[in-house]
């Protein structure tokens, strides 16, 4: 389907230029001599690019572009005028505008604007759409379990993602920790904003501090950048410290510290930095009985355990196991594009039976998509030379 551009302009020659100019780039081009007739031809059908002159008779540009952004909200909505100002700029871009253009112009350049103000916009629309798939894996509803147990789970889940508390995700290994730390951000006020997963057991302690508050150049031999630690990578949205019984006494004295005041300083310094993030710790470890041995600050464990979350192991909840093979088998038949269609009842019993000392730990198909990306053409040889007047 081409793009569809709208010129709302009150002189009669400019219209009729950016019509023909529009229409040879392959666009179909409606045109308006007020920002009423303009938003008449946005109601009827979306709009994808706008060209709007500032100064008209009824309402003017920047606030036509407003109204226009209502209506389209992923609108590419680009002011021209031949009275430019600092301030009219300023005003364009809060409006939302795209890009602010002065008369006289050339039609090559207000090509290549537009071309990148589409480039732009569908890179936004597919983040959006990518953001919103992370939510609809996440949701509770691809979580899978009927037992009584995994029912209390999800409950939980719901009543904490709503708020902004420290979690403490308490299970063994398998038992699905990180996909209720992302079930919790993706249904969260924050799930606009990162996730940033770090796993304390599976980076040295003499990196982990650096790894998760950052460090400034010169801090330690090999320095040779400031590097952006995991915390500050975080900020506005949620850390989730995965195998946080593992991190050292001394790091885990920093964790309190943003904890408590969040706010840290990077390795090397002085310079305190302030954050704004919700964390989510998990652990397979008895954080209580690490807090006996000394293992573990009885002072954070009680900071961190202030909603904790305890998924039970699969050997606990057996009657959730058909609906976990079951789930794997498809899983396992779009991957690979077998044509195994389950199991039979002997072998259901044996996995019935089975211990599961791992849990339900198991890798997933991925998930591929083809390129949605796509924009107006570029401007051609034809439009070189041809300009827009001053008017």
């Amino acid at each position: 389907m081409k793009m569809r551009v709208l010129v709302i302009d009150d002189e009669d020659a400019i219209r009729r230029a950016l019509d023909r100019f529009f229409t040879e780039q392959g666009y179909t081009v409606v045109t308006a001599s007020s920002v009423t007739e303009g938003l008449r031809h946005a109601a009827e059908q979306p709009i994808d690019v706008a060209v709007v002159d500032l100064v008209m008779a009824d309402v003017d540009g920047v606030e036509g572009v407003r109204r226009l952004r209502q209506c389209c909200p992923d609108v590419v909505a680009i002011i021209m005028t031949g009275f430019g100002t600092i301030q009219s700029a300023v005003e364009a871009m809060k409006a939302g505008a795209f890009h602010y253009v002065t008369k006289p112009f050339e039609l090559e350049d207000l090509a290549r604007v537009v071309a990148t103000g589409l480039e732009l916009r569908t890179l936004k629309v597919e983040n959006r759409i990518l953001k919103q798939q992370l939510r609809e894996r996440y949701r509770l509803g691809n979580m899978i379990g009927q037992s009584e147990a995994m029912q209390r789970v999800f409950s939980l889940i719901e009543k904490v993602a709503a708020t902004d508390s420290t979690v403490l995700i308490l299970g063994e290994s398998g038992t699905g920790k990180e996909l209720v730390a992302r079930a919790i951000h993706y249904n969260s006020r924050r799930a606009e904003r990162p996730l940033i997963t770090v796993n304390c057991a599976a980076i040295p302690e003499e990196l982990l501090e650096t790894e998760l508050f950052g460090h400034v150049k010169g801090a330690f031999t090999g320095a040779a950048a400031t590097h952006q630690g995991k915390f500050a990578a975080a900020h506005g949205g949620t850390i989730f410290l995965d195998e946080i019984g593992d991190m050292s006494m001394k790091l885990q004295v920093k964790i309190l510290r943003v904890l408590q005041e969040r706010r840290f300083e990077p390795v090397g310094s002085s310079k305190v930095a302030e954050v704004d993030v919700r964390i989510i710790a998990a652990t397979n470890q008895e954080l209580e009985r690490a807090v006996k041995e000394r293992r573990f600050r009885e002072d954070l464990y009680y900071r961190l355990n202030v909603i904790p979350v305890k998924l039970p192991p699969l050997r606990d909840r057996r009657s959730d196991i058909p609906l976990l093979v079951n789930h794997f088998v498809k899983a396992i038949t779009v991957t690979n594009n077998s044509a195994v269609k389950g199991v039979t009842d002997t072998a259901m019993r044996v996995l019935m039976r089975h211990y599961w000392p791992g849990n339900n730990r198991a890798n997933g198909g991925a998930q591929g998509g083809g390129d949605a990306r796509s924009g107006g053409p570029a401007a051609g040889p034809a439009t070189a030379g041809r300009r827009i007047p001053a008017t």
